[in-house]
């Protein structure tokens, strides 16, 4: 009954003095203004990956009748090969804040700055990709088996090492940030709506008054589940009480110096702060040119394959060129790998060298003249 008295309020709000207005045009915004803005993440661990072709799809905090109430995350299907998810964010308008559902679409759109963890940190999306039929998984961020999941590879993804876990956009203590043009340009692309697992997923969340932040103070009982709308399996994974709460990401990943930060004392500062500056600097240049790399191949297979279908080759055709395409991304994903080891062991070089400390000054003898 919750969940349906919600669904009747989902109505497109008016378009004419919104803050973010270009954004809004491509992107609806749904539901009343809220006067009270979104709780902070919870801070929680991804549970294990169930299959391979699941992706992963954030929590985030819902508002119902009885106010927010957070939706799990969870692992899901999606609707069509080849698309991803932009998650949904809260923004500041209008004197409130206002919900913008999230969509299903070929590239990651805008979605408000905020670093929901495992592969969203607030700007595009570093957890996996699409390279044919097969959709890869960068273990750096997300909890996969390999055992379970064969399509895996790893890329270095720079956190930023200040804990933010604001969950809108704008407003007093929101984040900043406002959609680029190549974001703009994803959420005029084809989008599909939330699947069916996934309305039924924030549903079952509606239903369970541990998950309503007035009840659980921001640490809900359920903060991630492997599948959706299963609550109660072993699956499930709580959000813990943490005095050094960091923002959300595997454990033990991410080192800084062969230390992770989960497992550094909380008051120990890394020992030489600029040169960790500037090799998370090369990292992220590296990750960059690695991204403009991936997507350049991909734009080429997708013209390769559009071109194909175009004039209608055989089955033999198809599967030659797929056959092709998967060994141009395991080929650059080996190359990648092997540039991201060669930038760590130099990394981990420079780490290990000890500093050169200033020459000492004699003291003059008093036996001289």
């Amino acid at each position: 009954m919750r969940f349906a008295t919600l669904a009747c309020l989902l109505t497109t709000l008016t378009l004419g003095a919104l803050t973010l207005p270009e954004q809004a045009r491509a992107q609806v915004a749904v539901g009343v203004l809220v006067q009270v803005g979104p709780p902070l993440l919870p801070v929680y661990e991804q549970p294990f990956c169930p299959g391979e072709g699941y992706l992963w799809i954030p929590g985030y905090w819902a508002y119902g009748d009885d106010g927010y109430f957070w939706v799990p995350g969870t692992w899901v299907l999606p609707p069509e090969e080849g698309l991803l998810w932009t998650p949904g964010y809260w923004a500041w308008q209008d004197g409130g804040y206002v919900w913008y559902a999230g969509y299903w679409g070929p590239t990651i759109g805008f979605y408000g700055g905020v670093d929901y963890g495992f592969g969203y940190p607030g700007v595009g999306f570093y957890g996996g990709y699409w390279s044919g039929h097969r959709y890869f998984y960068n273990r750096s961020v997300t909890n996969v088996e390999v055992t379970v999941v064969h399509n895996v590879y790893n890329s270095t993804v720079v956190h930023n090492t200040t804990v933010n876990r604001v969950s809108f956009n704008g407003g007093s203590g929101g984040t900043a940030a406002r959609p680029t043009p190549v974001e703009l340009s994803a959420a005029r692309q084809h989008h599909v709506a939330m699947t069916s697992e996934q309305v039924q997923h924030q549903r079952t969340a509606s239903a369970d008054r541990s998950l309503f932040a007035s009840v659980n103070h921001g640490r809900p009982d359920v903060a991630a589940t492997s599948r959706p709308s299963e609550f109660k399996n072993r699956g499930a994974v709580a959000a813990p009480t943490l005095r050094n709460e960091n923002t959300n990401r595997p454990p033990n990943r991410s080192p800084e110096n062969g230390v992770s930060r989960e497992n550094r004392p909380p008051n120990e500062q890394p020992a030489n702060r600029p040169l960790l500056e500037r090799q998370q600097r090369d990292q992220e240049r590296l990750r960059q040119q690695q991204d403009t790399e991936r997507q350049r191949m991909l734009q080429k297979q997708a013209q390769e394959q559009q071109k194909l279908e175009k004039h209608n080759a055989d089955l033999q055709s198809k599967q030659a060129l797929e056959q092709r395409h998967q060994q141009q991304a395991q080929q650059l994903e080996q190359k990648h790998n092997r540039q991201v080891q060669k930038l760590e062991q130099r990394q981990q070089k420079e780490s290990e060298r000890p500093k050169q400390e200033p020459p000492k000054q004699e003291r003059p003898s008093h036996n001289q003249p």
